[in-house]
């Protein structure tokens, strides 16, 4: 057995693995897209195959890991090794055992944990986060994810802290996808942003999304093709990042005057792709929002990058060999 670990990051879009070793160097990494049809065993099969593409430029077995860390969205079960309420995965029904499926498929011990708060966890100790002792990750993406960090500590609340997402903007406001109206992440995150692009486009507005979706080859409105319209100044993605920006700053300052931390980390897939000026909007956006506006919290963007879940899981993993559930 090695003493390299393995962390995966499964999100809504992509599933990225990581070999890391014990000073955080990665060795080895992987990118794949997230399964949209079929159900949990194909996402177990895409992700193990993630692993073992990145173990295999690590030039490791994955039996032969120290443990393997999952950052994943829905309601994770760390000590049952479940994964429920994945909302951005196929056919996801129920608690589904990832831990032990995933465990028996890549020969190596798996351990679970939210996906932004693991996330969340790395830039806290090894990025972005390191000077404070408090901070909010707020982590863009398909979705809007949060993690907590109060007194150098992780905090979980009873189970689903950190959902920044589903701080009501608006009441009675557009509706997300968690079914409620008026989130944050009905109007900021990436699913909800195609959704209502196809709607205005259904009523005869026009724009490039679609065609340079297409002419990426890709099946949904990636952060790329985000990033690559705005460039072209398209006039319908400017509008609706513009109404991300916004929701985002009212929803990051709502949390920010509740619990007063020191910084907010912007990652997440478009977090990360826009970077630093639209970090810096962010920023602008809550300012009028902000109860303490004379000490606003410092912003950053995620100085580990898209592979920082993948980072965060294989922490994660490192945390349990030394400790083991149970």
């Amino acid at each position: 057995m090695t003493s390299a670990r393995g962390g995966i990051d499964l999100g809504g879009t992509k599933i990225q693995a990581a070999i890391v070793d014990d000073a955080h160097d990665v060795l080895g990494q992987s990118r794949h897209e997230t399964p949209t049809t079929g159900g949990p065993q194909d996402v177990i099969e895409a992700m193990a195959a993630a692993l073992e593409e990145a173990a295999s430029q690590a030039g490791v077995q994955p039996a032969t890991l120290a443990g393997v860390g999952v950052g994943s969205p829905g309601y994770v079960d760390e000590r049952a090794g479940t994964v429920a309420s994945a909302r951005n995965l196929p056919n996801w029904e129920g608690a589904v055992p990832v831990g032990e499926l995933l465990s028996q498929r890549i020969g190596a011990p798996v351990h679970l944990g939210n996906d932004v708060q693991v996330a969340t966890d790395a830039e806290a100790e090894i990025g972005a986060g390191r000077p404070y002792r408090s901070l909010i990750g707020v982590f863009w993406g398909t979705g809007v994810g949060g993690g907590l960090i109060l007194d150098g500590r992780p905090w979980l609340g009873r189970r689903s802290a950190g959902e920044i997402g589903h701080m009501v903007v608006k009441v009675d406001g557009a509706q997300c996808p968690c079914g409620r109206r008026g989130c944050m992440e009905a109007y900021a995150g990436r699913a909800a942003m195609e959704a209502r692009a196809r709607k205005l486009v259904e009523r005869g507005a026009k724009t490039d999304l679609f065609k340079i979706m297409q002419e990426r080859g890709r099946t949904r409105l990636t952060s790329g093709v985000w990033a690559r319209a705005l460039k072209r100044g398209d006039k319908l993605a400017v509008e609706l990042v513009d109404r991300a920006v916004e929701a985002l700053g009212a929803g990051i300052a709502s949390a920010v005057n509740l619990l007063d931390v020191e910084a907010v980390i912007i990652g997440g897939g478009l977090g990360i792709r826009l970077g630093d000026p639209f970090a810096q909007r962010i920023a602008a956006a809550m300012q009028p929002h902000l109860f303490a506006d004379d000490t606003p919290p410092a912003v950053h963007v995620a100085a580990l990058g898209d592979l920082g879940g993948a980072i965060g899981a294989a922490l994660l993993a490192g945390k349990r060999v030394e400790q083991p559930v149970g």
